[in-house]
């Protein structure tokens, strides 16, 4: 394994924002991902594991320590379970899914990253969270020096959480994911903007699971949420905010009536509770699709993504992040929360 010194990590960002790595490494295999966590156990250095950077703000000033890039490569399907190595990309997994009719990922199309951050953030989108399919998850546990393998219930998913991106964050590094999926089933059609899109296409008999993954990608291509070469709206993070989840009762407030909203989730802890979606709270707040500050914007097509219009810095992109979040609260008392990873000093 060779470890390099003073690598831009602009360019393995989306928004392609960030100083240099002091340290970098890629990883190919689990031997080479302990190998690289010894080398910085033994100096002392912080390690940051570096997926497809889909997810992330780097600072400008970089990350003073070892950034273990994992590149783990490999899909192997044994029936309905799909067995997925770390670093392979997202939107090639879903597409070998939907080769093989396994309905289950079929929402998920067109999400930029790889395998490894599904578990992380509990990755979902239209309808479905890869923790409804997830049945294992291989990871290397830094404390304890070893291999293990997680189920489901043991990785604590919740509404884009995992304990991997909270309260064991920085402990695990992932390295495969397998998927239970569901051969020859429906696709899901819960979400209003796929089902109207499908229904707009007027195609007698239900819709199949590469016309649906089709639509989703056809949606997020249009709010610049799919990665576009030369398109500007593509340099983000995706959704820079996520939506939150508030009890019934806020929604009698004066200033929230008649805001959209829509059920919180399965679970005890989302009984009476619902979504607001977060771009209804930013343009209510005064920002509208196109807004700028400096080399920063939003999304002239989506109010969720933040967006590098050419030369920005991470700087001012959390300044335009804190100005947003400060006006949605003054007017809702709603604090928005980051969605991205920060990393770096």
């Amino acid at each position: 394994m060779v470890i390099a010194e003073n690598i831009s990590l602009a360019p393995y960002t989306t928004f392609g924002i960030g100083g240099p790595a002091r340290w970098f490494a890629d990883a190919g295999n689990e031997d080479e991902i302990a190998e690289a966590t010894e080398w910085a156990r033994e100096r002392g250095v912080p390690l940051f594991v570096l997926g497809g950077g889909s997810n992330l703000l780097v600072s400008d000033r970089g990350f003073p320590g070892l950034v273990l890039h994992i590149a783990l490569k490999g899909i192997e399907r044994d029936g309905d379970l799909f067995r997925v190595g770390a670093g392979e990309p997202w939107d090639d997994c879903v597409d070998q899914t939907l080769e093989a009719n396994c309905a289950g990922l079929e929402c998920l199309a067109g999400i930029p990253g790889t395998v490894g951050g599904t578990p992380v953030q509990n990755v979902g989108a239209y309808g479905q969270e890869v923790s409804s399919v997830i049945e294992r998850v291989r990871a290397i546990d830094l404390g304890a020096r070893e291999f293990v393998e997680l189920t489901a219930d043991d990785c604590g998913f919740s509404y884009r959480r995992s304990r991997f991106n909270s309260s064991d964050q920085g402990k695990f590094i992932v390295t495969r994911v397998d998927y239970r999926l569901r051969e020859g089933a429906a696709p899901t059609l819960a979400y209003p903007d796929v089902r109207r899109a499908i229904e707009a296409k007027g195609t007698a008999g239900a819709p199949t699971l590469a016309e649906v993954a089709a639509t989703v990608r056809k949606i997020r291509q249009s709010k610049g949420m799919l990665l576009v070469d030369g398109d500007p709206d593509c340099r983000s993070a995706g959704s820079f905010f996520k939506n939150p989840i508030v009890g019934e009762e806020f929604l009698r407030r004066p200033e929230v009536r008649g805001a959209p909203h829509f059920p919180a989730g399965p679970g005890a802890e989302n009984i009476g509770r619902v979504k607001i979606p977060a771009a209804w709270l930013i343009e209510q707040a005064g920002f509208s699709k196109g807004y700028t500050l400096g080399a920063a914007g939003i999304s002239s097509r989506h109010t969720l993504a933040l967006i590098n219009r050419g030369g920005a810095s991470a700087e001012v992109i959390l300044a335009l992040a804190e100005k947003i979040a400060g006006a949605v609260e003054a007017r809702f008392g709603i604090r928005l929360e980051r969605e991205p990873v920060l990393v770096g000093r």
